[in-house]
């Protein structure tokens, strides 16, 4: 099963609730002869009831299907991925964000 990812922009502040958060880069990772997409951002609250703060997180949509092969409404570009359920295959993936980006927060999107 195959899902488009919206790529935001990079290095500009996204509200949400209580703070903002920040795409800051995206990379095309080789892996199992096939490319996986992540985004390394930071995430900020810095208005909530119980505190402030702040950290790093990569966000794995998946394997890269077809790369920004169109465009969203707002203009953005948009790629197919393929969401990466197999949990071998997460982990490793998960060892090689953690030692080149030293970020221990990582999400993979659920098909």
């Amino acid at each position: 099963m195959t899902v488009k990812y919206t790529h935001l922009e990079l290095n500009k502040d996204i509200s949400c609730m209580a703070g903002f958060y920040t795409p800051q880069k995206e990379v095309r990772l080789k892996h199992n002869n096939r490319e996986v997409l992540y985004v390394i951002g930071r995430a900020v609250i810095e208005s909530s009831c119980c505190g402030v703060g702040n950290w790093g997180y990569a966000l794995v949509p998946g394997y890269i299907v077809s790369w920004q092969n169109e465009r969203s409404a707002a203009g953005l570009p948009v790629s197919e991925v393929e969401p990466i359920s197999d949990e071998v295959s997460q982990s490793s993936i998960r060892k090689i964000i953690r030692e080149v980006e030293n970020i221990s927060q990582i999400e993979f999107w659920q098909a």
